[in-house]
C-alpha cells in the first residue's frame, strides 16, 4: 500500500519560514517524480513545485508565484521529499499536498508537470496558515 505522509505545516506570521516533509512508503521512491501542490478554500488545486527522479535528470520546476522563495529537494535514502518555504505571505495560506508520479514520459512530463493527471499518488495534506 502506497502512503504519502506530509508534515511540517503550521501557523506563522508573514515573512517566516517553514519546512514541509513528505515521507513516501510502499513504492520505490527513487523511481518517482515528486511534487507539491496547494489548495486554498474555495480554490482549485495549484501546482507549487516538482523534482524529478535522478535517472530523469533530477529536473526541478517551480510555479511563478513562489519562484525564489521556495526550494524543493529530496533525499532518496530517506524516501522523503522536502519543501522549504521562505518569506511566507498570507496568500501562501493553503493545504499543501505531496504527490508522486511513476516515471511518466520524460518529454511530455517536462512540458506539463503542473497537471494533476500525472500524479498517481497523493497525500492528505498539511495546513499552512500565514497571518499578516
Amino acid at each position: 500500500q502506497v502512503q504519502l505522509v506530509e508534515s511540517g505545516g503550521g501557523s506563522v506570521e508573514s515573512g517566516s519560514s517553514l519546512r514541509l516533509s513528505c515521507l513516501i512508503s510502499g513504492v520505490t521512491f527513487g523511481h518517482l517524480n515528486v511534487a507539491w501542490f496547494r489548495q486554498a478554500p474555495g480554490k482549485e488545486r495549484q501546482f507549487v513545485a516538482t523534482i524529478m527522479w535522478s535517472g530523469g535528470g533530477g529536473n526541478i520546476y517551480y510555479a511563478d508565484s513562489i519562484q525564489g522563495r521556495f526550494i524543493i529537494s529530496r533525499d532518496d535514502a530517506k524516501n522523503t521529499a522536502f519543501l522549504e518555504m521562505n518569506n511566507l505571505k498570507p496568500e501562501d495560506t493553503a493545504v499543501y499536498l505531496c504527490a508522486a508520479a511513476r516515471l511518466p514520459s520524460y518529454r511530455e512530463y517536462t512540458q506539463t508537470y503542473y497537471a494533476t493527471f500525472w500524479y498517481d499518488f497523493w497525500g492528505q495534506g498539511t495546513q499552512v496558515t500565514v497571518s499578516p
